[in-house]
């Protein structure tokens, strides 16, 4: 019976979903090496055809990465599904990653005509603001700017390590969300911060989230280092 049987192909799938098990849940973490070809294939009774297959999908998917002469090892990388709204501090909890925060402004104001457009918003309605610089394991991987209704976020020195936690408090936390992904060159001054050459890859993610009541609450415009994070969704 070939690789290319069902049987086979149920086999690979396992131990692929076995190990992106183990690396959402923080046991294998980013960095860690995996184990050899061989030692899988025995750890899990399959053959190394059937291990090869797992690691190759494992890696199209960003979760693994290759080294030539030292081994297999958990991405740095860090993977979002598109399918699941999450706050940025969630993601990197659910991979064993420790994430900071610092801000680089934050205050009250009056809405600017996107913000008007975007939340649905009367001239001039107050809403309170947001720049931060988001890192893991003290490596820079996004500028995030937000604005939110000044109701859900009355200031923005409430925030502990979530947004999304902090406007659970007031009963409203986004649960949906529409988004644009769009790629950029990084600018020089967002590139100083993000510690990249300035026209690197980026990518601009602009988000509209909206609570359950379906009322557009929060607009973030986040430029992420394409080196380090990528976004995945699962098509059927």
């Amino acid at each position: 019976m070939t690789e290319v049987t069902q049987p086979a192909q149920a086999r690979y799938k396992r131990l692929a979903d076995g190990l992106i098990r183990q690396i959402e849940a923080g046991e294998l973490a980013p960095g860690t090496a995996l184990p050899p070809e061989r030692s899988l294939a025995e750890m899990h009774g399959v053959s190394r055809v059937t291990v090869r297959r797992a690691i190759k999908h494992l890696g199209e998917r960003g979760l693994i990465e290759q080294r030539r002469g030292a081994g297999t090892f958990v991405s740095q990388r860090v993977s979002q599904p598109l399918s699941v709204l999450t706050s940025f501090s969630e993601d990197l909890a659910a991979r064993g990653m420790t994430g900071q925060s610092r801000v680089i402004s934050s205050g009250r104001g009056r809405a600017t005509p996107e913000e008007v457009i975007a939340l649905g918003l009367g001239p001039n309605a107050p809403v309170t603001r947001i720049t931060r610089l988001r890192s893991a394991d003290g490596q820079p991987l996004a500028v995030e700017a937000t604005t939110v209704l000044s109701e859900a976020l009355a200031n923005p020195r409430l925030i502990s390590d979530s947004l999304y936690e902090t406007m659970e408090t007031c009963g409203m936390r986004p649960v949906r969300a529409v988004q644009r992904l769009t790629a950029v060159a990084i600018e020089p001054e967002m590139s100083r911060r993000l510690d990249v050459a300035p026209g690197a890859p980026g990518l601009l993610i602009t988000r509209i989230g909206y609570t359950a009541a379906d009322r557009a609450v929060e607009l973030t415009r986040s430029t992420f280092r394409g080196d380090r994070w990528d976004f995945v969704t699962e098509l059927s």
